[in-house]
């Protein structure tokens, strides 16, 4: 489940494709693009190089010298280049790279190439994408950046803090892993709403986020985290022991600690 980690591991590999003049783009299956068709894109990535890597959130921007292509990875989505993975394995993925999986590729003059691949085609591929939908990225959000994500209108209790977490137009990068184990550290209920949050909540939040990020970066990915092996029924909170619950936050299944997540 490619989430802020994962695309910022998948920035890096792409770093390799930079300075490389393309020369020639194939949509095997053109589905894959949003707002544009295989002769657009061939038309502003061919014959010049990709100039920068870039990331906000969960989406991953190689800028052109005409246009910027964005790479919104879904849920099994993937990035290989030059027969590189910049991951093994997603934790609810294949386990294995299959050419016929690839849905968009870019060759390179120098017979190298960058290629998205995903076999449950749900990821996507598109030119000119709107960065400013997106919210401040996770990655190094300031406190101040975050209390302004969680705010709610006066008087109104607001959305679950962890359906607000999802909201990728608050804060771009966090899915539905990470902020199970961010809110598990900060001792929070994901059901909570966010009108609720204290001054010393917030300050909790924000520091955890920021750990977790670097931890589990540290560590590979998003399912490295201390909660992950026991998100399952019958599991149990790491920390104290208590059965953990299960529930549906924001549309996305949930897993905390009853006894702790307050």
């Amino acid at each position: 489940m490619p989430e802020l980690l994962e695309v910022e591991l998948y920035r890096r590999l792409a770093e390799g494709a930079l300075g490389r003049p393309v020369s020639r783009v194939s949509v095997p299956d053109p589905h894959c693009l949003r707002h544009t068709s295989p002769a657009e894109v061939g038309r502003a990535l061919s014959g010049e190089p990709l100039n920068a890597a870039r990331r906000r959130g969960k989406l991953l921007l190689l800028d052109g010298s005409r246009a910027t292509l964005g790479v919104h990875f879904g849920m099994t989505g993937g990035l290989v280049v030059d027969d590189r993975l910049a991951i093994d394995r997603l934790r609810y993925g294949p386990g294995i790279f299959a050419a016929r999986w690839v849905r968009f590729e870019v060759a390179f003059a120098d017979g190298g190439h960058l290629a998205l691949h995903d076999p449950r085609r749900l990821a996507r591929a598109e030119l000119a994408p709107d960065e400013e939908a997106l919210g401040p990225d996770a990655l190094g959000v300031a406190l101040g950046d975050l209390r302004a994500a969680l705010a709610v209108r006066a008087g109104t209790a607001g959305p679950p803090l962890k359906a607000r977490l999802l909201d990728q137009s608050k804060l771009a990068g966090i899915g539905n892993l990470l902020a199970d184990e961010i809110l598990w550290r900060a001792s929070l209920r994901p059901s909570r709403p966010c009108g609720s949050l204290t001054g010393p909540d917030l300050r909790r939040l924000h520091s955890h986020l920021a750990v977790t990020l670097r931890e589990l970066g540290a560590r590979g990915g998003s399912h490295t985290g201390d909660l992950m092996e026991q998100r399952r029924p019958g599991g149990a909170c790491p920390r104290d022991g208590a059965a953990l619950e299960r529930s549906v936050v924001g549309g996305r299944t949930a897993w905390w600690c009853p006894r702790h997540q307050r």
